[in-house]
């Protein structure tokens, strides 16, 4: 589900991924509404928040256990959850849940390895689709069924059409 608030100074963009909690998921977020590079509108994202499934806290196997899911927002569909180098990475994550010899939980994690308010003035995007992704296939800790969110807050901006283009075809 992709939700869209009225273009203003600032406005926001939620989506969400469903996730089977085994396999890589993905999602397209539509921009077509703010991004057009020939007609020279680019989206600016200042902020991205994110929120993670809901922790099964009561896992089965052996303790002490360790497990992590991670996130990601590309301006490129993905098959996985790529390194930080990928030209298409504007954000990402991850949470780490571990459990005591008893399987307890004892420590919860939230990290951001990079996101657009880690920049000077966000991160600007020119393609008209990007995709939020999100992988726990390594855990047995995350629901077999959930959804993990995002909320983008976003301005759009003008740039000459060169530029605008020249950033389009670079996030392809």
């Amino acid at each position: 589900m992709i939700e869209f608030m009225a273009k203003s100074d600032s406005f926001f963009i939620r989506a969400t991924v469903e996730t089977n909690g085994t396999t890589f998921a993905q999602a397209a977020i539509d921009l077509g509404a703010y991004v057009d590079a020939l007609g020279k509108s680019v989206l600016r994202i200042h902020r991205c928040e994110v929120r993670y499934p809901n922790l099964d806290t009561n896992p089965t196997g052996p303790g002490p256990v360790i497990e992590t899911c991670n996130y990601q927002l590309t301006t490129q569909s993905q098959s996985s959850i790529v390194a930080l180098t990928d030209k298409s990475l504007i954000a990402s994550g991850q949470q780490i849940a571990s459990f005591d010899g008893t399987l307890a939980l004892s420590t919860l994690t939230d990290t951001q390895d990079i996101g657009p308010q880690a920049w000077t003035s966000g991160y600007l995007v020119g393609v008209e689709q990007i995709y939020l992704g999100f992988d726990s296939s390594a855990s047995n800790v995350y629901p077999t069924g959930g959804s993990m969110s995002v909320i983008l807050e976003c301005t759009v901006e003008t740039l000459s059409q060169s530029a605008a283009m020249a950033l389009a075809l670079s996030q392809q």
